[in-house]
């Protein structure tokens, strides 16, 4: 029972944090959009100051700052939790010793894209590594609480055989998405096809400079979006209700995705359509996870109850 809920409490700070994760990514976002990535030229005071004179750009930054300060204490309270206890310092000392070291490499991330002047590779990168960071958080709280019921669950149905490999590799592509959505915007490409579905009046315009990127991102929408309604139709087959919702949930988050990327376009990148749109690739690599870890945590099928369950 005590180590249920010592669980149970690294579960809901490792949530937590996630949360405020979720939140650093979103308002980095409107950092970027709203080009106020540079408002406090020095780091990691703002202006030479704790609390920088009132201005919108200087309060978007100062605030993304801040938030990142509070995840740091946050995941730090978790991580401290996980060692304490020698039952959740096996199995989860690991994932929290990942989440601190890209926690540090954020931070450094953070300094460096004002110390290089908003160099596009460091602001590709201080994206890559936040949704890394989210989905460590997310995947120990998915640990945390696999642990705290496994004493007294009932033995699971096993997951149909194959489904593994393309949730995996959908969540993969899900982040390797967000990457080059964050690499479209960070060298500003995301008006280099000021039309859609063409491109500059063009079905097939050369691969070309920023064209080329925006295109990549375009195309990877489609092809993402492809494979998200495959993996709707087979979370059909597995026994576990919460995948099947998650399987219904991501193919419409896709579309939904598609969506705000073209009104990104069509209204010329307006903020908060920008905050959205990245708030929505979060929230669907958290989805995507979230139906991952639970299909690995079902145990194999055998063969037998593969071909009994295909009768």
């Amino acid at each position: 029972m005590a180590s249920s809920r010592a669980f149970q409490l690294v579960a809901r700070l490792a949530n937590s944090t996630a949360v405020l994760m979720f939140g650093l990514i979103v308002v980095g976002s409107v950092v970027r959009t709203t080009g106020s990535g540079l408002s406090c030229p020095d780091w990691p005071l703002c202006q030479g100051r704790l609390i920088p004179p009132f201005q919108f750009n200087v309060f978007m930054e100062w605030l993304h700052r801040l938030i990142a300060l509070f995840v740091g204490l946050l995941l730090f309270a978790t991580a401290g939790t996980i060692v304490r206890s020698r039952e959740t310092r096996g199995p989860l000392g690991g994932m929290a010793a990942l989440a601190i070291a890209l926690y540090l490499s954020q931070a450094l991330l953070g300094a460096l894209t004002v110390w290089k002047l908003l160099d596009p590779s460091v602001v590709s990168g201080h994206l890559a590594v936040g949704l890394l960071l989210f989905s460590t958080l997310l995947t120990i709280n998915l640990l945390a609480r696999e642990h705290a019921r496994s004493g007294g669950a009932k033995e699971r149905a096993p997951r149909p055989a194959g489904l593994l490999p393309l949730f995996a590799a959908a969540t993969a592509l899900v982040y390797a998405q967000a990457i080059l959505g964050g690499m479209v915007s960070t060298n500003h490409a995301s008006l280099a096809c000021p039309d859609w579905p063409r491109c500059n009046g063009e079905w097939f315009p050369a691969m070309e400079g920023l064209v080329r990127l925006q295109m990549l991102h375009r195309l990877g929408a489609y092809v993402l979006t492809g494979m998200l309604v495959l993996v709707a139709v087979a979370s059909g087959r597995v026994p576990d209700p919460a995948v099947r919702l998650a399987g219904l949930m991501v193919p419409a988050l896709a579309v939904m995705q598609i969506a705000l990327g073209v009104a990104n376009v069509l209204l010329g990148i307006p903020v908060w359509v920008s905050a959205l749109h990245l708030a929505t690739a979060t929230l669907l690599l958290g989805t995507m996870l979230f139906a991952t870890f639970r299909l690995a945590a079902m145990p194999a099928a055998s063969r037998a109850w593969t071909e009994a369950a295909a009768r």
